[in-house]
């Protein structure tokens, strides 16, 4: 991350890093099941930043769990009935982590059509073993067009501007560009900076973050901005139109990709809503050892609007229903046919 975002960034983590984490054992919580669970209930009850955005009334929450505890409560039986206490949030940053195990929910993309083929994308449109890898990045031009194709399947791989610069410079001349990062749950917020300059003229906002002020559910500072830098002279950019491919499983960085990204005026967003995860986690430590991830700054977009939830696509489209036999990937064709339409020309 880069300039503006860097520095205010840097300052939100330090002052919740300050803050937040660390153990909770000294605030009278002792190592015991009761002690566990209250240790727990409490430390999401003063930081966890989406209690208003989810409707969820803590209080009624622990109603119910708490009397599932006592003294006598095992640890791997404490541990499931603290999990699913957890995941009445229904937020894919929520972990509980012990030696034997590791909470997770993971609905948000579940309970929806996958709209994705690794193995149809790679076969029918990157035709393996003809396309190249380089930071992450599977791409080729695609057969019989004029069409640039690149698959980003992890934020947290290593980008660099070597990569992005071969990679764009191979697609010099193409109608436009498909960046396919369906099945992407995420990673490293530098690299959403890092790729989304490549393709804007000048500094941009493309979010707002916000970190919480006291223990209060709503106790929350002023909306600082997210900015993106445009890459400087000498690295290859492309202006040309640019179609973005998601589906339920883009999930924390890649949510902020595509949110910066569905800002530029010359990109379209295909498939389906994102799975969302806006919040940046942070971590905690229980009396036992044990570890809870959660949710503690909220990030919004340039409407002050929760992207939590997920980002609509420009264009709504599912594959069909993955089956032997299949061999096209509907929401790459849309695309494809919407470049060729030449529909920003």
């Amino acid at each position: 991350m880069n300039g503006l975002s860097k520095h205010i960034i840097s300052a939100l983590a330090l002052f919740v890093l300050v803050s937040f984490s660390g153990c909770i054992d000294d605030d009278g919580f002792n190592d015991s099941p009761v002690g566990n669970f209250d240790a727990l209930w409490s430390v999401m009850n003063q930081r966890y930043c989406f209690f208003s955005y989810k409707d969820v009334d803590w209080d009624e929450v622990y109603s119910r769990y708490r009397p599932l505890v006592n003294d006598n409560t095992g640890e791997y039986e404490l541990f499931d009935i603290m999990s699913a206490m957890l995941n009445e949030l229904k937020d894919g940053h929520v972990n509980l982590v012990s030696t034997f195990n590791q909470s997770r929910y993971w609905e948000w993309f579940e309970a929806y059509p996958q709209n994705f083929s690794e193995e149809i994308v790679k076969r029918y449109y990157l035709k393996q073993p003809d396309y190249k890898i380089a930071g992450g990045f599977d791409y080729r031009i695609l057969e019989g067009t004029q069409i640039g194709y690149m698959y980003f399947g992890n934020f947290s791989s290593a980008v660099n501007d070597g990569n992005l610069n071969e990679i764009l410079l191979s697609f010099v001349g193409c109608k436009g560009i498909i960046i396919d990062v369906r099945d992407n749950g995420g990673g490293l917020l530098t690299n959403v900076d890092k790729i989304v300059s490549r393709f804007i003229t000048g500094d941009m906002v493309y979010a707002y973050i916000r970190h919480k002020l006291s223990p209060a559910h709503d106790d929350f500072s002023d909306y600082y901005p997210m900015s993106i830098k445009a890459a400087p002279d000498g690295y290859v950019k492309y202006y040309g139109p640019i179609a973005v491919l998601t589906n339920r499983s883009c999930y924390s960085a890649t949510n902020s990709f595509v949110a910066a990204m569905k800002l530029l005026p010359q990109v379209a967003v295909f498939g389906d809503k994102t799975g969302g995860g806006s919040g940046l986690p942070f971590s905690s430590q229980l009396p036992n050892g044990w570890n809870v991830r959660f949710s503690a700054s909220p990030m919004s977009d340039t409407d002050y609007k929760d992207i939590e939830g997920g980002i609509e696509p420009t264009f709504k489209v599912d594959m069909e229903p993955i089956e032997a036999g299949l061999t096209r990937d509907n929401i790459i064709d849309a695309a494809v046919d919407w470049i060729n339409s030449g529909a920003l020309r």
